[in-house]
């Protein structure tokens, strides 16, 4: 069997030239995937930055660090906690202390990102002036980089600047230094201080004054004072995500392309499998073959996947550096284990891709090789209804139970991102039932229109369903796959949007422009405009431990409940704003503890923990209803938000005007509710954008393969059917006309049935919203679906008439006796 395979793949390459093809790419793809991965599972061991020449770092409490039964569990603070000032006395007795403080900067024509800090600090990193000198009074700052140079003068939200001095960048931030005094001005809370002296007697300082959490960091845990230390690891952890991702439907679609190649092969060679029967083949004898041929092709393909995926991994990394998914670091390593995987993982694709067909091969008839007509009589096999309607209630069952226990799972992006697989397999299976019908519905019209080319299109593709479920198969799940992840962020942005414009009723909102918030001056001075009622908030962080074993965080907004009151709309299900005091919490139904008047155990933002009495419950929503406070429950927190109600009377122009000039000094902004709630609308992490666009691509590139592949294989089957064309009297152009309009009416049946299934995931979405009390409509990306479907139309529709018009350049109708 093995030698009669490899003749016939010498004899009729074409056939599994796109099955090579797809699986080639699907091996490079996962082992770059594979690769990727691997690469990115350790970070390098990152050094200090900005202190790398500091001797001590003494580093103010920011990790709440709660014992449990099965091991001690930490968060992050919201607010981190200074040094004590009885620690910093301490200290200052051992030698110099230098307090530590960073705020955001903006700057008019300088960079985003710029951060501020105290001149003294720019030694530990250290920085040296390379023109100009250091900053001696309020209004003078030096710089890095080359984007301002001494003299310029720079408008600031503390105020005009003069630039005096610059220092070479160091790569890893953009500074502008202050003087110390101005520094502590703008940002008056210094979280960690640099010592110079023994670290063992500072140790022994900060434990002797009680220390408060406070952490004495030497050597390479230096790098723990730097902005962002786990930043390597939270930007691996997404790109594991991404690559996962994207290997996963890599997976999917390369199994997917590959089994319905292998069938549709398997339904064009009827005739020679009967004869082969007729001439003493067994069905074993001829499952083994369509095997051997599916062996050989996984064993070349996943070896030449493997090789391009060598050359493939390098360039997704710099891809991936330069479109700033990975960090600087990131490059392939040396790894063996992913093209391992890569290659039996391709092989396994293909044996089982040709599995099902293998065993309809072994079922044809010695009569088949008699058999004239094309006619599909049975499009689908017994086991092909089971497989189709099991994996159909599966999907169905799943996502009513779904909707019944858990709907917000329906919201995650592993949910969404993975559902829609299991209904594409269901209606692919089940794609030879509905493409007759689809045909004939699509072809009523141009089948009533004169002339014979409607009737003959409806009739070539219902009575082919093998074929058109073939061809379709691909488009189905490019459109699919499109249709529901682009559909479901967008569903599930316009739903935060939603949510938050519910919330609104402020008639202002007023923005800080800085980290440190508004000061009480300007807080002052917004109070004090005619007509304005304002609510001051600020934004930080509640923890609760759940189940006795988990650390849950949850963002928290702290306001006096009067205020809040008239500029919010809170969903609530229970209780009243107006119970919110300093020794109550509004919560949400997701937490564990929600029912009135109950206490729950917290620790607030800056780890204190506290027992606080539940004032109202919100409805869970999208994940973004979190908790409300006093602002003596979120201590630290700088008011951030100041949402403005108007007074009766009061003239909306003269209010915003007075809003500006009180916070002119300070840099805030001042929106209209309406304004501020579009400014605010969620949008898709970058990250996570990429990742499915990455997605889209491969299945795209996939469909580009199938569809040429399958449009060739079929057309070069249709031989002797085109003659009898021209032998009825159709010209050239018109067989080719009628080509190509039978392809174009299968992509649209195609994108008819992926369409159905990214809308059955969509209302799946917009029910889990409903049960989460969030009524928003269904975000369908028409644009980017005629997109996908005009390029896989365009496709199909070359690839079938460029190889019809070659069949007939060459004199294809010879056996019937037509010539050119």
């Amino acid at each position: 069997m093995l030698n009669t395979a490899l003749r016939t793949l010498r004899t009729r390459w074409t056939t599994f030239v796109g099955s090579f093809l797809a699986l080639s790419l699907g091996v490079a793809l996962i082992a770059v995937m594979g690769l990727a991965l691997a690469s990115s599972m350790d970070a390098p061991d990152r050094g200090p930055e900005r202190f790398a020449a500091a001797p001590v770092v003494v580093k103010g409490q920011d990790t709440l660090k709660v014992p449990t039964s099965v091991g001690d569990r930490t968060q992050k603070l919201a607010q981190p906690r200074p040094v004590p000032d009885g620690a910093v006395a301490k200290l200052r007795g051992l030698g110099t202390v230098v307090e530590d403080r960073s705020f955001a900067v903006r700057a008019e024509g300088g960079p985003a990102d710029l951060v501020g800090h105290p001149w003294s600090t720019a030694a530990f990193a250290p920085y040296e002036l390379d023109a100009g000198r250091a900053p001696e009074a309020a209004d003078e700052v030096v710089v890095s980089g080359d984007w301002a140079r001494p003299g310029t003068r720079l408008r600031t939200g503390g105020g005009t600047v003069r630039v005096v001095g610059t220092v070479a960048g160091l790569g890893f931030e953009n500074p502008v230094f202050y003087t110390d005094a101005r520094a502590a001005e703008l940002s008056p809370r210094s979280l960690q201080v640099v010592v110079d002296a023994d670290a063992a007697a500072v140790r022994e300082a900060v434990r002797g004054s009680g220390g408060g959490g406070a952490r004495v960091l030497t050597g390479d845990a230096r790098r723990y004072a730097d902005a962002d230390p786990d930043r390597d690891g939270e930007a691996l952890t997404a790109m594991n995500a991404m690559f996962g991702t994207a290997g996963g439907v890599t997976g999917f679609v390369s199994v997917f392309v590959v089994a319905s190649t292998f069938a549709f092969a398997v339904a064009q060679r009827r005739r020679e499998f009967g004869l082969l029967r007729t001439a003493g083949a067994t069905p074993g004898q001829i499952r083994r073959m369509v095997l051997s041929e599916a062996l050989v092709v996984g064993v070349l393909a996943s070896a030449a996947g493997c090789v391009l995926g060598s050359y493939g991994a390098p360039l997704l990394a710099e891809w991936s550096v330069d479109e700033s998914l990975a960090p600087r670091w990131f490059t392939i390593g040396d790894y063996t284990w992913p093209y391992h995987m890569a290659f039996w993982t391709g092989l396994f694709v293909a044996l089982c891709g040709a599995l099902a067909a293998s065993w309809r091969a072994g079922r044809t008839g010695p009569t088949e090789a008699l058999r004239e007509a094309s006619v599909d009589t049975r499009a689908m096999t017994w086991g092909r209804w089971l497989t189709g309607s099991v994996l159909l209630a599966t999907a169905v069952v799943t996502l009513v139970l779904a909707l019944m226990t858990s709907p917000g799972d329906l919201l995650q992006r592993k949910t969404y991102v993975s559902r829609p697989m299991l209904l594409i397999s269901a209606v692919a299976l089940l794609a030879p039932v509905l493409a007759r019908p689809l045909a004939r519905l699509i072809a009523w019209l141009p089948a009533r229109l004169p002339g014979a080319g409607g009737m003959l299109m409806r009739e070539n593709a219902a009575a082919g369903v093998r074929r058109t479920a073939a061809v379709a198969a691909p488009v189905l799940v490019t459109v699919a796959l499109a249709g529901s992840l682009l559909g479901a962020t967008a569903t599930l942005g316009e739903a935060k949007a939603t949510e938050l414009r519910a919330r609104t009723a402020a008639d202002f909102v007023v923005s800080s422009a800085a980290d440190t918030g508004f000061d009480e001056a300007a807080l002052e001075r917004l109070r004090a405009v005619p007509g304005a009622e304002v609510a001051p908030s600020s934004s930080s962080a509640v923890y609760v431990l759940e189940d006795g074993v988990a650390l849950i965080r949850s963002d928290a907004r702290s306001a006096e409940p009067g205020p809040l009151a008239a500029t919010a709309r809170l969903p609530l299900v229970a209780g009243k704003v107006s119970d919110l005091d300093d020794d109550s919490i509004i919560v949400n139904e997701e937490w564990q503890k929600h029912t009135v008047g109950e206490r729950v155990d917290v620790w607030l933002g800056d780890g204190t923990r506290k027992s606080l009495r539940i004032a109202a419950v919100m409805t869970t929503g999208t994940g973004d209803n979190g908790v409300y406070v006093t602002p003596r429950n979120a201590p630290a927190a700088p008011v951030d938000r100041v949402d403005v109600h108007l007074a009766d009377g009061a003239d909306p122009a003269a209010v915003a005007a007075g809003l500006r000039q009180a916070v002119r000094a300070s840099g805030g902004q001042v929106l209209t509710g309406d304004a501020w709630v579009r400014a605010m609308r969620p949008e898709t992490n970058r990250t996570t954008r990429m990742g499915l666009f990455m997605v889209l691509g491969i299945a795209l590139l996939y469909t580009g393969i199938s569809l040429a592949n399958t449009m060739v294989m079929a057309t070069s089957d249709r031989v002797r059917e085109l003659a009898a064309l021209r032998l009825a009297g159709a010209t050239r152009w018109q067989v080719l006309r009628l080509v190509g309009a039978e392809a174009l009416m299968v992509v649209v049946i195609g994108g008819l049935l992926g369409a159905l299934v990214a809308g059955l995931n969509l209302a799946g979405m917009w029910g889990a919203l409903g049960l989460l009390s969030v009524w928003t409509p269904v975000e369908i990306p028409w644009t980017t679906l005629a997109a996908v479907l005009s390029a896989c139309g365009l496709l199909a529709v070359t690839s079938a008439v460029a190889s019809a018009g070659l069949a007939l350049r060459r004199g294809a109708m010879g056996p019937v006796g037509v010539r050119e």
